[in-house]
C-alpha cells in the first residue's frame, strides 16, 4: 500500500512541486499570521504578566491597562488592611510624549514603579542596573527601540511631557503592541513628568501572603476597598489582550489570514490529489478488478495526501521558523511556540487527509469492468 502511494506521489514530479508549493504556502503564511497573533498577545500584555503582583487594582471600569485613572493614596493603606496581603507596590502607567534633540516627538508607555517592592519594574537589563532610576529624571529603556528614539548611548538626555528625562539603562526583548515603545522610570520620577500630586497614583499592585488563599484574599480586598475593581493577574492580562486583540478588531485580521492560508492549501491539495487519482483511474480499476476492497483504495489515497502533508510541513515549518528566529532580533516578534507547532502539524495532516476525500468518493464509484474495455 505504502509503495503504490510513494509511486502515485512520486511519479508526476511537476505534480508533487505543485502540491508541495501549496502545502509550504498554507503553512508558511498560517504559522506566520499565528506566531504574530502570539507576539502580538505577548505585547500588549507582557509588563502585567512580568509584574510579579498576584492582583492589580484599578479604577472602576477601566478597558485596558494604557486607560488608567488615577487613585488615592489612601487606597494604599485599606489595601494593606486586607487578609493576607504581604506587600503593596503604587504604580503608575501612561502614554507620554518623548521629544528628540532634533525636536522630533514620539509616543511612548511610561511605567512608573516602586523600586523597593519587587513589581512591576523592567526585566532582562542589559546595560545600567534598576538602581540607577533612584536619580531625578533617570529612565531605562527598550532597546529595539533605539533609533525610534533617537538614543545611541547611556547618558543621553532627552524630554519627556517636556521635562528633562536621562537614559540610564537598556532592557533587551519588551515589545509594545502599540507604536509607544516601553519606558521605565522610578515612581516619584512618574509623578514629576506627569505633574501629579504626591498622593496619587494609577494603579496598585498587591502580592499576597505566601500560600494564601487568592480567592480570599481578593475578597478581602474588595470588602476593604470602594470605587476599584480587583483583578487576579492573569485576569487582567487576559482582558488587556482581548482589548488589544478583539476590541481593535487587530487579533481577528490576523486570524483570518491564517485561515485564508488552511483554505489555500487545502484547495491545492485537493485538486492535486484529485487529478493524481483521475490519471491513475485505470489502476485503481485494476486493483478492484483484482479483488481489493475500497478501503485498501482508500489507505492507498490518504497514504499518499499524508505523505504530502508530511513533507511540505517539514519544509514550510522549517521556512517559518527561520523568519520567527529572524523577528526576534526586531520590534515585531513572530513567536511559534510549541503547542503551535504541533496544532499546526495536526492540521497540516488533517487539511491534507480531508483535501484527499474528494478523491476517494471518484474510487468508491469505479466500475471494475472498465479495465477490460477499450
Amino acid at each position: 500500500m505504502a509503495s503504490i502511494a510513494l509511486k502515485n506521489l512520486f511519479h508526476d514530479k511537476v505534480r508533487l512541486a505543485v502540491t508541495l508549493v501549496g502545502i509550504i504556502f498554507s503553512v508558511v503564511l498560517s504559522s506566520i499570521q499565528l506566531g504574530l497573533f502570539v507576539g502580538f498577545q505577548r505585547a500588549t500584555s507582557d509588563i502585567l504578566l512580568h509584574s510579579q503582583a498576584d492582583f492589580w487594582i484599578t479604577s472602576e471600569n477601566v478597558t485596558h491597562a494604557e486607560d488608567g485613572v488615577i487613585l488615592s493614596e489612601r487606597k494604599v493603606y485599606r489595601a494593606m488592611e486586607a487578609e493576607g496581603v504581604e506587600k503593596v507596590s503604587k504604580e503608575i502607567l501612561n502614554f507620554a510624549v518623548w521629544k528628540k534633540p532634533d525636536g522630533g516627538e514620539t509616543g511612548v508607555i511610561l511605567v512608573g514603579f516602586e523600586l523597593n517592592k519587587g513589581m512591576g519594574g523592567p526585566w532582562n537589563i542589559v546595560a545600567g542596573n534598576i538602581g540607577d532610576l533612584n536619580l531625578p529624571n533617570a529612565v531605562i529603556v527598550e532597546e529595539l527601540y533605539k533609533e525610534k528614539l533617537g538614543i545611541s548611548k547611556l547618558g543621553e538626555t532627552f524630554e519627556i511631557n517636556g521635562k528633562r528625562a536621562k537614559v540610564v539603562g537598556f532592557t533587551r526583548g519588551i515589545r509594545s503592541f502599540t507604536t509607544s515603545p516601553p519606558v521605565f522610570t522610578s515612581f516619584k520620577n512618574a509623578q514629576t513628568f506627569f505633574e501629579m500630586e504626591e498622593d496619587k497614583l494609577i494603579y496598585l499592585l498587591v502580592k499576597a501572603q505566601k500560600n494564601a488563599d487568592l480567592d480570599l484574599v481578593k475578597n478581602s480586598l474588595e470588602a476593604k476597598i470602594s470605587d476599584v475593581d480587583v483583578y487576579r493577574r492573569d485576569d487582567w492580562v487576559a482582558k488587556q489582550r482581548n482589548y488589544w486583540m478583539f476590541g481593535t478588531g487587530a487579533g481577528i485580521t490576523v486570524l483570518i489570514a491564517a485561515a485564508l492560508g488552511l483554505m489555500v492549501g487545502v484547495v491545492i491539495v485537493a485538486q492535486t490529489i484529485y487529478s493524481a487519482t483521475v490519471d491513475h483511474i485505470r489502476e485503481y480499476g485494476t486493483l478492484k478488478a483484482m479483488g481489493a476492497s475500497n478501503f485498501y483504495l482508500y489507505r492507498v489515497i490518504i497514504t499518499q495526501a499524508f505523505l504530502s502533508g508530511l513533507i511540505g510541513y517539514a519544509i514550510g515549518m522549517s521556512i517559518a521558523l527561520f523568519v520567527s528566529y529572524i523577528s526576534l532580533k526586531g520590534t515585531t516578534a513572530i513567536i511559534l511556540p510549541t503547542e503551535l507547532i504541533a496544532g499546526l502539524f495536526v492540521l497540516t495532516i488533517l487539511m491534507c487527509v480531508g483535501a484527499s476525500m474528494v478523491s476517494i468518493n471518484k474510487v468508491t464509484r469505479i466500475d471494475p469492468a472498465m479495465v477490460f474495455k477499450g
